[in-house]
């Protein structure tokens, strides 16, 4: 069957080319387009995936369009016989900003699904423009029964509205690959400090709480020593968290919108082994500075992986 946003198959002479990535490997770190190198990594080859994708702000964005087109045989990786390509294209109907971009996003989306090992989870990082649309894709993409949570970032910084309530928060989709099998560990994560910790017994004010699906986090402070002066840089709290509850020790993390690393270095921080992605000269130079990497540029000798 033909699937919207994958390859047709390999070139000739995949079975010869040197692998990009082994399961008993180093940190990666590929300087490509996401896509590309996304196809040339095998199926279930990592435990979690996050995604930050450049927000649908309505700015001019340099990105290659991919053009969703109707899977002629039906439903896949869906469920009750609905097509994720056919619930993009009905949603891009209402919207052309959104058919635009999630031209972009949804064969990104259909590759990090196949990435996934059986018991493991994806993070989608979007803010206000695209949640909603989002949700309704990933549900026609893992199946509604694979939706985990809808987390929100909340922070509070930077210039607020005055015509309307300021919006001050991101939203994470998190869905699993398989909710039977899937791996969350709440005890591994970071507890928090209680709200009102005179409302509880000194023994657990002093331990903190776990955190709920409302996270509040302040953003990268502008003159912190975790600073890189990548403009979208995310805090290192927050990606803890994630890393910390939907992986183990020794586990495969993909972020293939990586941008300033922070991914990947909460992930070594935490044991865990990373795959690092970006197109853009100035990410990459910023992760080899910061985790000490050397990028792999994918070129021919990395043909996409067979079908």
């Amino acid at each position: 069957m033909s699937i919207p946003g994958q390859s047709e198959g390999a070139a000739h002479g995949a079975h010869d080319a040197e692998p990009l990535w082994r399961p008993d490997g180093p940190d990666l770190l590929i300087h490509a387009d996401n896509l590309v190198a996304m196809r040339a990594l095998p199926d279930a080859s990592v435990q979690l995936v996050y995604l930050d994708p450049p927000f649908n702000t309505g700015r001019t964005q340099h990105r290659r369009t991919t053009r969703s087109v109707r899977d002629p045989e039906g439903a896949h990786l869906g469920f009750t016989g609905t097509s994720y390509t056919r619930t993009v294209e009905a949603l891009s109907s209402y919207d052309d900003a959104f058919g635009d971009y999630w031209g972009f996003l949804a064969p990104r989306l259909i590759e990090a699904h196949r990435l996934l090992r059986d018991d493991g989870t994806l993070y989608l990082h979007l803010d206000w423009r695209e949640a909603h649309y989002a949700k309704v894709a990933l549900d026609a993409l893992f199946g509604r029964e694979c939706f985990l949570n809808e987390l929100i970032w909340a922070y509070d910084y930077g210039a607020k509205a005055r015509s309307r309530w300021p919006t001050k928060h991101d939203t994470i989709l998190v869905y699993v690959k398989n909710p039977a099998t899937y791996s969350f560990d709440s005890e591994a994560v970071d507890r928090e400090p209680y709200m009102a910790p005179g409302l509880v017994t000194p023994e657990k004010a002093a331990r903190g709480k776990l955190p709920t699906d409302v996270w509040w986090h302040t953003i990268v402070p502008t003159s912190g020593a975790e600073k890189t002066g990548y403009p979208t840089q995310k805090p290192l709290g927050v990606l803890r968290r994630i890393v910390q509850a939907s992986s183990r020790e020794g586990d495969w993390v993909l972020d293939p919108f990586a941008g300033s690393g922070t991914t990947a270095a909460a992930a070594r921080a935490l044991g865990r082994r990373s795959i690092s992605i970006d197109e853009s000269p100035d990410a990459v130079a910023v992760i080899e500075r910061r985790l000490g990497l050397v990028a792999q540029r994918l070129g021919a000798a990395h043909p996409e992986t067979p079908r």
